[in-house]
């Protein structure tokens, strides 16, 4: 339940092992809020009175996302990486080395590219400039011509 104003806060240093683990894992803030039995509010106020659980969650959100990010790149350029097969022979296992690959995946490149490079890659594009519209009514008669 969310503190009144004026109760004493919940905030204790030894949470700051809880709530790297949850960044880690990729919880936002309103999900620590839950875990921590706080509001996001109450999380939003902590971060600015304690600097320390500020910089809890920064530096281990960028751990995950940093993560994330690396997986983004190799999925859209596409990666390779060493794989034991198991086969199995007349009863006998068997097993061999081989290279798995994985080719370039257009969605993660599309959403890379969106991101580092919004001017080329955005959904939408500006286009700069004036045009005159005239809108015609089919109802209307043609304009005559005098040729």
């Amino acid at each position: 339940m969310p503190n009144k104003p004026g109760q004493p806060t919940k905030y204790e240093g030894k949470m700051l092992k809880a709530v790297a683990v949850l960044c880690r894992l990729g919880a936002i803030d309103k999900e620590i809020a839950e875990a921590l039995d706080v509001t996001e509010t109450t999380i939003n106020n902590w971060k600015l009175a304690h600097p320390e659980f500020f910089e809890t969650i920064k530096t281990n959100k960028d751990v995950i996302d940093d993560r994330v990010e690396a997986s983004l790149l190799e999925r859209a350029c596409g990666y390779e990486h060493p794989e034991t097969k198991f086969f199995c022979d007349k009863g006998e296992i068997i097993t061999a080395e081989t290279t798995k690959h994985y080719p370039p995946d257009t969605a993660a490149a599309f959403i890379w590219l969106k991101n580092r490079r919004p001017n080329k890659w955005r959904d939408k594009l500006e286009i700069v400039g004036n045009m005159d519209i005239s809108i015609i009514d089919p109802d209307d008669e043609p304009p005559e011509d005098n040729d």
